[in-house]
């Protein structure tokens, strides 16, 4: 975990593959702990620190994760996020080239739970995930096995980075952007603009 920014009211993170952002029926540690860990020391601050969780990034997608440190920031984020204000871009290695090298991705996607996964849809149905979304273009990010790449990546990521943030602060109004640092991979760093 990298500290991106951070203020007395949201703490932005860069995550790596593997951790989860928050715990599920593995048992692990979750990110958001290792953050509330950080905040105790850093600030020497006793008894329970309070991180509200706002949105996840899946286990082996890398990048940026935004956490509330206030209740306050929690509720407006929660706001935000549900009515689109905060901007998230994605870089991802895929198989094929997209038909468009820019633009809007538009499925519809169900979430099967038994199966852990999602199907896309040409007709409107409800959720949405690039990582599904990429694969019914014919084009799966490279090390997603679970939707269609032939290979996994030696560490079990997949090339998908929530690359950058842009958001005005829940409780200051100003505005945000963060960039997370690319994965410590050579092809990553070979598509670096």
């Amino acid at each position: 975990m990298q500290v991106l920014y951070e203020d007395n009211h949201i703490i932005i993170v860069s995550k790596t593959t593997g951790e989860i952002v928050q715990g599920d029926k593995t048992g692990d540690k979750p990110l958001s702990e290792t953050v509330k860990q950080y905040i105790k020391e850093a600030y020497a601050k006793p008894g329970d620190v309070f991180l509200g969780v706002v949105h996840r990034l899946d286990r082996p997608v890398f990048g940026l994760v935004l956490f509330a440190r206030t209740s306050k920031a929690l509720s407006r984020l929660n706001a935000m996020f549900a009515n689109g204000e905060v901007k998230k871009k994605y870089w991802a290695i895929v198989k094929d080239m997209p038909p468009q090298s820019e633009g809007t991705l538009t499925h519809w996607l169900v979430r099967n739970e038994k199966q852990n996964k999602s199907y896309a849809y040409d007709h409107e149905v409800p959720h949405h995930q690039i990582r599904c979304q990429l694969a019914k273009m014919g084009c799966p990010i490279k090390g997603d096995l679970k939707y269609g790449a032939k290979r996994s990546n030696p560490d079990g990521s997949i090339s998908l980075l929530s690359h950058s943030m842009q958001l005005i602060h829940p409780v200051s109004k100003k505005e945000i952007v963060v960039e997370a640092p690319l994965p410590n991979d050579n092809l990553w760093r070979s598509f670096h603009l």
